[in-house]
């Protein structure tokens, strides 16, 4: 029972990982919030997690550095997890 708790949190920060790497990937693509309801649903699934980051951490001229420390910190949780 707890293995299966264990390997569907794993499964769910994995998710959240890849969906912010595809944000990153759209927004260098399409910059901006477009109307493809794909990217709609990927700033969504991620706004809730580097919105508070953001507060936190401040952009350093063009670079966002929110969407790679979030998903560090993912990764950490997985390890500590696992």
């Amino acid at each position: 029972m707890a293995e299966s708790i264990l390997g569907l949190l794993q499964l769910f920060f994995t998710f959240l990982q890849l969906a912010i790497f595809a944000r990153v990937i759209t927004s260098w693509v399409s910059p901006g919030h477009s109307n493809n309801p794909f990217i709609t649903i990927i700033y969504q699934i991620t706004e809730p997690l580097l919105s508070p980051l953001r507060k936190v951490i401040p952009r350093v001229g063009m670079f966002d550095f929110t969407p790679m420390v979030a998903i560090i910190v993912l990764s950490l949780i997985q390890s500590i997890l696992s």
